[in-house]
């Protein structure tokens, strides 16, 4: 099917299968950036997460909604960010066709505070530790693991 649904429609356990973005940003000492999602979200709420997640709009680009996505929700700009690859994640309640960044950059991150609670850089030791104890989404520690191994 092609086309466009409401956002609700993409998480209502009709699992339409819809595009999404997603940005592993790390910083030069190889810490991985993670944002807090709202205790408010449907979806997950209260764990860690990748830095960047968001659904690319009718008639956008994955690069046109990766750059979006990158500045509603972290404000900056990462012009290098190198595209990783593809998969598709399906829960109990959605299907997300994903396409998967990383950089690297050092400068500040100015998270959303309307998307957003937060975020922080965490060691390869920390996110470890916090594999498999609820802290992580779920999404999240598959493709941790897909593109990082363990």
């Amino acid at each position: 099917m092609l086309g466009r649904i409401l956002r609700g429609q993409a998480h209502d356990g009709r699992k339409v299968l819809h595009p999404v973005v997603h940005l592993h940003l790390f910083n030069s000492k190889g810490e991985l950036y993670l944002q807090r999602r709202p205790d408010w979200k449907p979806i997950q709420p209260g764990k860690w997460d990748t830095a960047v997640g968001g659904h690319i709009s009718y008639g956008e680009t994955v690069q046109q909604a990766f750059r979006r996505e990158v500045m509603e929700e972290l404000g900056i700009n990462v012009p290098d960010a190198t595209p990783m690859g593809h998969y598709v994640f399906e829960s109990k309640v959605e299907k997300e066709l994903v396409y998967v960044f990383r950089a690297i950059y050092d400068g500040p991150v100015n998270p959303s505070a309307d998307e957003l609670d937060g975020g922080r850089f965490w060691t390869r030791q920390q996110i470890m530790d916090a594999m498999g104890r609820n802290i992580l989404t779920p999404n999240f520690e598959s493709e941790y693991k897909r593109f990082f191994g363990l």
